[in-house]
């Protein structure tokens, strides 16, 4: 074994897919890439995500307290990166990308055509907001593209890496 810089190890405990988060406030929409999310409950189902208060999207999320989070394939990987790389300060990433908005039924953000799962949330709990800009989410309605069977998702290592999912294997578990 040897040193590693601890400034890297998110790199091994990345928590699972980059996803995209779409927010809504007054009539504009934004987007944008995230990797730092996790699930926190299986019911109701809540995930605690990091959305920087120097991101965007941050006012919109912390002001409306809801959001959509979209999971894509990796075909959407270029698009993603960039949707990541860019401020929605000043570009409507949805045009930009060729992103397609589609209302949702439960909050004003939009889900995204695009992705196979979208996931429309509202935030329960901002008390780790001002600490560690941690929000928690509770999905309130799931949608999922049935004809896309087993999609592959990306998962970011950082510095521009990333990992496909791979083969599935099945081994017995207590969870259901």
């Amino acid at each position: 074994m040897e040193e590693f810089p601890l400034s890297n190890v998110y790199q091994f405990l990345e928590p699972g897919p980059v996803v995209l988060l779409s927010t809504a406030r007054g009539e504009k929409s934004n987007v944008m890439t995230m990797s730092w999310h996790m699930m926190v409950e299986f019911e109701p189902p809540l995930v605690a995500c990091v959305v920087s208060s120097a991101d965007y999207s941050f006012s919109a999320l912390l002001a409306e307290k809801e959001c959509v989070i979209a999971i894509p394939t990796e075909d959407l990987a270029p698009i993603v990166v960039k949707v990541g790389n860019t401020s929605g300060r000043t570009t409507d990433k949805f045009k930009k990308f060729g992103l397609t908005p589609l209302p949702a039924q439960q909050v004003a953000a939009p889900l995204i055509a695009e992705c196979f799962a979208n996931f429309e949330c509202k935030v329960v709990d901002t008390s780790m907001v001002d600490k560690y800009d941690i929000f928690l989410l509770e999905v309130v309605k799931a949608w999922v593209q049935p004809s896309k069977k087993q999609p592959k998702t990306i998962h970011h290592h950082g510095y521009g890496n990333f990992v496909v999912d791979g083969k599935t294997i099945v081994l017995k578990s207590k969870m259901p």
